[in-house]
């Protein structure tokens, strides 16, 4: 989990080159279009969730007030408003999800990872969310780890998939 400072919140130049791209996408004054690309850019670089001076810093980019940056973050569930562990596991809890399992698998993350729905793990690893519809009826119940989909979940396929995700980071932290 990162944390932000005013003072370091400035996209890479790589980042930045790929924000000014999208901003001209749009016609003069209408760069306010470009807010969820560059708030997806801006979780993916800052940590994993957007902190207001991340906010105000995507505000300051596209020339809007902060307000209208912090109506879109706080709409969508896809914008992470406070730090995030390295895996967010989204599971499904609506209805086919439910019938087929999903209060079972969010109860056996909750006990494996001591943690609620919306905590962080001790470790920093993994946070919990449970998410409507993921759109996977027919494989249910499913989660959602980044922009990966888990189905036909089962308590037993869960332990080797927090093994196997752990496994990822410390690999890639090494």
């Amino acid at each position: 989990m990162g944390t932000q400072s005013q003072h370091n919140t400035t996209f890479s130049p790589e980042t930045l080159e790929l924000v000014k791209r999208i901003i001209a996408r749009y016609p003069e004054g209408k760069q306010k279009s470009a807010l969820l690309p560059v708030l997806h850019l801006a979780q993916a670089e800052f940590g994993g969730w957007l902190s207001t001076e991340t906010m105000d810093y995507v505000a300051s980019l596209l020339d809007i007030k902060p307000i209208e940056v912090y109506e879109v973050a706080t709409f969508y569930t896809m914008f992470n408003l406070k730090p995030v562990g390295k895996c967010v596991l989204e599971v499904c809890r609506t209805g086919p999800c439910a019938l087929r399992g999903s209060d079972d698998i969010i109860e056996h993350l909750q006990k494996k990872l001591n943690i609620r729905d919306g905590e962080t793990s001790a470790d920093g690893m993994f946070t919990l969310m449970t998410v409507e519809c993921l759109a996977s009826c027919g494989t249910a119940p499913v989660m959602q780890v980044g922009d990966h989909y888990i189905e036909n979940l089962s308590c037993e396929s869960l332990d080797e998939i927090l093994d196997r995700l752990r496994a990822q980071h410390e690999q890639k932290a090494s």
